[in-house]
Order: structure tokens, then sequence, then C-alpha cells
């Protein structure tokens, strides 16, 4: 069955060393779906960003799934934002350990400046929809280089290459 992922992508398996037993054939490569649904239906995620010494900085955040691309926003002096500000790249993962979905790429911020208010009214929507609250500016999208996926490791371990990756 065709993936149906996003166009320029490449579908393949994550390269690690052999002990881990990741096959080498397609078989059994996961859906793109399997990314959307987690974006969509998970209600917590954790944000890795940089400090500006280079340490790393992980919190949970709540996102939403719209237009095909996951968004995530906070206050603007909490220090993941700060952090997004000097360096937007990032990755996103699902709560599960077991069950896991992970985006690797670059936030784009989205406020009354850098997005048209279609855009943030359908954010805001999805947030209502899915939090009860609407969120505000700023939103981060996240612009994905690379997912990554399994739930029955190593037998379905799948990553999705993004043509800017």
């Amino acid at each position: 069955m065709p993936d149906d992922a996003p166009p320029a992508t490449v579908r393949d398996r994550p390269e690690t060393e052999a002990s881990y037993g990741i096959p080498a054939s397609d078989d059994g490569l996961l859906e793109w779906r399997v990314v959307e649904t987690a974006f969509t239906d998970d209600e917590v995620f954790w944000v890795a960003t940089t400090r500006p010494d280079g340490r790393p900085h992980a919190r949970p955040v709540w996102g939403v799934w719209v237009d095909g691309a996951f968004h995530c926003g906070g206050g603007e002096r909490t220090r993941w934002v700060r952090n997004l500000a000097r360096d937007p790249r990032l990755a996103v993962h699902t709560e599960s350990g077991t069950d896991v979905v992970i985006l690797e790429g670059v936030a784009e911020r989205l406020d009354a400046e850098t997005a048209d208010e279609t855009r943030l009214a359908r954010v805001d929507d999805a947030y209502e929809a899915k939090y009860g609250i609407r969120h505000g500016t700023p939103v981060f999208r996240v612009r994905p280089e690379r997912a990554l996926a399994w739930s029955g490791f190593p037998a379905d371990a799948t990553r999705w290459r993004f043509d800017s990756a």
C-alpha cells in the first residue's frame, strides 16, 4: 500500500547500528496517517529546543494539527519560545515511549504580522475544539525535516525525510 505522506517526502528505515534489528526491507513501514493521527488525537507533546549556551531544553506543550502541520505556542517570556527566537530548530515528540511519533524541523512563528487572520483563526478553532480555549499568538508551525514513528519496534520503525532535510 503506498504511503500517504506529503509530496517531496522519502519514506524509509531509520539508520542505526545493526544490533537494533531494524529490518532492511520496506515491509511493515508505517503510513503517514500514523503521524497525523498522533498529532491530531494526543493532548500533550514534548518540545525540545536549544538554550543560548547550547544546553537542551525540554517541556510539555499542547498542540494541534491544522492544514497538514503541527502547531503549538507559548508565552513570549517562556524559555522555549525565547530559545526558538534564537534558534528555530526543534523536535516534538508524542508523550508515549512505546507508540512513538517524533517530528524534527524548524518552527515558523505565526502572529498577526507573519500570518493571515484565516490561518490563525483555524489554529484557534482547533485549540478550542481540543482544549476548550482559544490559543492566541504567538503560535509556531513546525516545518518538518524528518519524522520517525514506531509502535512495534523494530519491525515497523519508519522514517520520513522531507526534501529540505
